[in-house]
């Protein structure tokens, strides 16, 4: 809990990319402390790298792409949601192709693969982004904001007009048991009436009953229909914590969604980042007491 994390030794990850349909993998392989999350491109010349930080998020349709001069990566949000709730703060993704496999459209082949080799704590300690004060953005149809919390909770709120979704609510303290029981199995989902229209973008050309929940307009396409009853908004927390990963650092708070999607996650992110009188980075070892005596105060705790 106290010390910086990566993985014992490399490992495979192989499938298709959800919106190019072509052939992708990844190898996770271990990085020193101090390092960070970063992919990178071992299939193109020189293999260019980008840090998995806000500052390189360059779109959030359909799903966060991050990118640098010398290429792009999209679909980065359901590794990336493994990565955090497993707490791994140093992480070389090596990745063959422009899109992280979309497995079965959950985390579950990336929490797999992270079982398989195993985590190991470093020397360094590991520093968290400490929410001290409230940061909101948004507004009153959707927003996103978060509030001081000693841990990593999320409230996720969402609201569809069809009769299989409609209202759904779901409140979790998040950890590696809660993650991998309640989150890491949850799929992306999409409508079949968008279908040609995001083919025609060049989007969901690998989208298939085997990596999506599938919707027409009254019911479940899936033979096997849903892994959970509120299956939709756990996988809506699965892509929020994935974009959460972006701060840079791992965060102590309470992250409160309603309808919130890849922009709204991006642009808290950013403002969180843009207001540093409302958090601070802290060694959570070190001054965890401190803290949390100023936390009770802050909000009237005895």
């Amino acid at each position: 809990m106290f010390l910086q994390r990566t993985i014992r030794k490399a490992v495979e990850v192989k499938g298709i990319g959800l919106h190019s349909g072509e052939p992708t993998s990844l190898v996770f392989r271990p990085a020193p402390p101090q390092t960070g999350i970063y992919i990178v491109r071992s299939d193109l010349p020189g293999s260019p790298a980008v840090a998995a930080k806000a500052e390189f998020v360059q779109a959030t349709s359909m799903a966060t792409t991050l990118g640098c001069p010398e290429f792009s990566v999209s679909t980065v949000e359901h590794c990336l949601s493994a990565l955090a709730a497993f707490r791994i703060d140093n992480l070389f993704i090596e990745l063959h192709g422009p899109e992280i496999p979309i497995g079965d459209g959950s985390a579950r082949i990336f929490l797999e693969a992270l079982l398989k080799v195993g985590i190991v704590e470093q020397e360094e300690s590991r520093l968290y982004a400490y929410i001290t004060q409230p940061i909101y953005f948004g507004n009153d149809e959707k927003h996103a904001y978060v509030v001081p919390y000693n841990g990593l909770r999320v409230t996720c709120t969402i609201e569809f007009p069809h009769c299989r979704i409609g209202r759904q609510k779901m409140d979790l303290d998040i950890n590696e048991h809660s993650f991998a029981r309640d989150i890491a199995k949850a799929r992306t989902f999409g409508f079949l009436k968008d279908s040609e229209k995001l083919r025609e973008r060049g989007l969901a050309r690998g989208a298939s009953l085997d990596n999506a929940i599938v919707l027409d307009t009254r019911d479940i396409l899936n033979p096997d229909g849903l892994r959970y009853s509120d299956e939709f908004v756990r996988h809506k927390v699965l892509d929020a914590l994935g974009d959460l990963v972006t701060l840079g650092y791992p965060m102590m708070g309470h992250l409160i969604l309603y309808k919130a999607g890849h922009d709204l996650m991006n642009r808290l992110v950013r403002k969180i980042l843009s207001s540093p009188d409302s958090f601070r980075l802290i060694e959570l070892g070190a001054d965890l007491r401190s803290n949390l005596e100023e936390f009770r105060l802050l909000w009237g705790y005895s």
